[in-house]
């Protein structure tokens, strides 16, 4: 028994050595004076980054436990959008002071379950100290996604990326009614990304844009004032047959017949959509010649093959309705929340734009930058800045940042520690400790001097008290949140102790790792012998038989 203890404890420390590696190259991507990380991704290009979530997708890892500690940071960005690089760091400290119990012959389970303990009793205390704060104050909103994005490489353009952030999900927000606010930023916000220009000139349109130009540029009109919009998702040319027909005409005239019906079938299409007095028909399908000349002769711009995302999108920002067959359009469906259509050239490129809408309900962000890789990075950040947006907008309530939460944590867990009995005292108050390692790794980022600063700021937290007591990431001084409006969203930190603790105890229990791929071997062989090599062999290496 004691064997397969043994070889338990050794697969514990090789999980808890291999998400260490994982929290290492995080680590010094924590905190606003923290380091850039260049990666080579597959395809060859280059991603230069320090969102923790952008640099583990782009790993490629072996052991199973590093796998799974970069999952975390996955979970965390779809969940909530911000945090990475905290969750990775937490969990790797929680499993770095869970090694020194695995050693002492301390269960596994009896670790987990003080571990759970310390996660309830942190997010009481998370609770606590969070305030409550108004969603429709500007400058509270701007300070908090401000110190959400302070950590990222964009931070140094100042509010450029807070400003817009805030526009679009305030934009696309829909009440549900009951004070709840439902903001889908994957649908409804398109962030085009176009090099060239300045950072400063981004701004997000009161409306959409897309890659596209009218279909006859010569004839019909690439700017309208207050246009009809008619979306549609059927095709405008005459419908082909379902499968090959044959058609045998004895006559030359019933030829022109036939092209006659097919011509009268659009002209038809076309009258339906004509009598609504349209600006602009946009359809997801093709859009045959004729039609396009009997809209252009009635003064109508068109696009067709458009995205279907894209449609949606107009459909939110305009008031239109996508219809699925011209005869049945009604009055209601025609869009005139739109206060501009315009084609614009920029750089090479021609785009629409649906633009000044009354109550947009969707929108689209469009990045200017010098470079693809700048473009890339600031995208990243305002996702980020945007799920911090929404995230306040769900749930209302802040915590400070800069490592302060975390330090009143752990010093509550502290003193809760000595009243807890029997053995899971002790990895109750490590897991307290471990909450440390978050203001640790920002001293660190900033290059003080760690010992002295972390000694400080565990003399003013040593009760509980001064809960707003942290470190400020650009000049690595103690200070309170407060003041220098540091904060952070309390859904994201919430999120981030129970994803990590619970990772914590789920890499703990594993006490074995088994592969489950094959070696290949030829059929009706037992186990094959290991064949020694001789030196002749040395060139021509020994293949397994297939």
């Amino acid at each position: 028994d004691s064997l397969k203890r043994e070889s338990g404890t050794k697969v514990h420390r090789a999980n808890i050595q291999a998400s260490k590696a994982v929290a290492d190259i995080i680590r010094t991507t924590l905190g606003p004076r923290s380091m850039l990380k260049m990666l080579l991704d597959a395809a060859g290009g280059i991603v230069v980054t320090n969102d923790g979530n952008a640099i583990l997708r782009e790993l490629d890892v072996a052991h199973p436990a590093a796998k799974s500690m970069i999952e975390l940071s996955r979970t965390q960005d779809e969940e909530v959008g911000d945090g990475t690089t905290s969750v990775i760091v937490l969990a790797g400290e929680m499993l770095h002071v869970a090694e020194a119990f695995i050693d002492k012959k301390y269960h596994p389970t009896v670790i987990c379950r003080a571990y759970n303990k310390a996660l309830e009793d942190a997010l009481s205390v998370l609770d606590k100290i969070a305030m409550t704060v108004d969603v429709n104050d500007r400058a509270t909103m701007l300070g908090l996604v401000k110190s959400c994005i302070g950590t990222k490489f964009t931070s140094q353009f100042g509010d450029l990326i807070a400003d817009l952030a805030i526009d679009a999900t305030t934009m696309v927000g829909v009440e549900l009614g009951q004070g709840l606010r439902e903001v889908d930023i994957k649908k409804y916000i398109k962030v085009e990304k176009i090099p060239g220009g300045q950072l400063e000139d981004s701004k997000v349109l009161k409306g959409v844009m897309f890659n596209k130009d009218v279909v006859a540029p010569g004839k019909m009109r690439r700017k309208i004032l207050n246009p009809r919009i008619i979306l549609l998702d059927c095709a405008l040319e005459y419908k082909k047959g379902e499968n090959q027909t044959n058609a045998e005409l004895l006559r030359e005239e019933d030829w022109s017949v036939l092209l006659k019906l097919e011509e009268e079938y659009i002209e038809n299409l076309c009258v339906q959509i004509l009598k609504f007095k349209p600006d602009l028909v946009i359809t997801e399908k093709g859009l045959s010649d004729l039609a396009c000349h009997y809209f252009s002769k009635a003064g109508v711009s068109a696009i067709r093959r458009l995205r279907k995302m894209d449609n949606n999108r107009i459909a939110r920002a305009s008031g239109a309705v996508i219809v699925n067959r011209p005869d049945e359009l009604q009055e209601s469906d025609v869009g005139t929340g739109a206060g501009l259509f315009e084609v614009k050239k920029i750089g090479d490129e021609f785009f629409a734009f649906i633009v000044d809408c009354k109550d947009p309900k969707a929108c689209t962000v469009l990045l200017r930058g010098a470079s693809k890789d700048l473009l890339n990075e600031v995208e990243r950040n305002l996702q980020d800045a945007m799920s911090v947006a929404r995230n306040i907008i769900k749930n209302p309530k802040l915590v400070p940042g800069g490592g302060a939460t975390e330090l009143t944590v752990s010093a509550m867990l502290k003193q809760k520690s000595s009243s807890i009995e029997g053995v899971e005292k002790w990895p109750y108050e490590a897991a307290a400790i471990a909450f440390e390692a978050i203001p640790r790794t920002l001293a660190q980022n900033c290059g003080v001097n760690v010992i002295r600063t972390m000694t400080a700021l565990q003399g003013k937290h040593a009760n509980g008290e001064n809960a707003w007591i942290g470190i400020d990431g650009n000049t690595g001084e103690t200070a309170d949140m407060k003041e220098r409006k540091i904060w952070d969203s309390y859904t994201v930190k919430a999120q981030a102790f129970k994803t990590a603790i619970e990772a914590a105890c789920m890499l703990l229990r594993i006490d074995d790792i088994v592969s489950g791929i094959k070696k290949r071997q030829a059929p009706g062989q037992g186990p094959s012998k290991p064949k020694i090599e001789q030196e002749g062999d040395a060139d021509n290496e020994l293949m397994i038989p297939e």
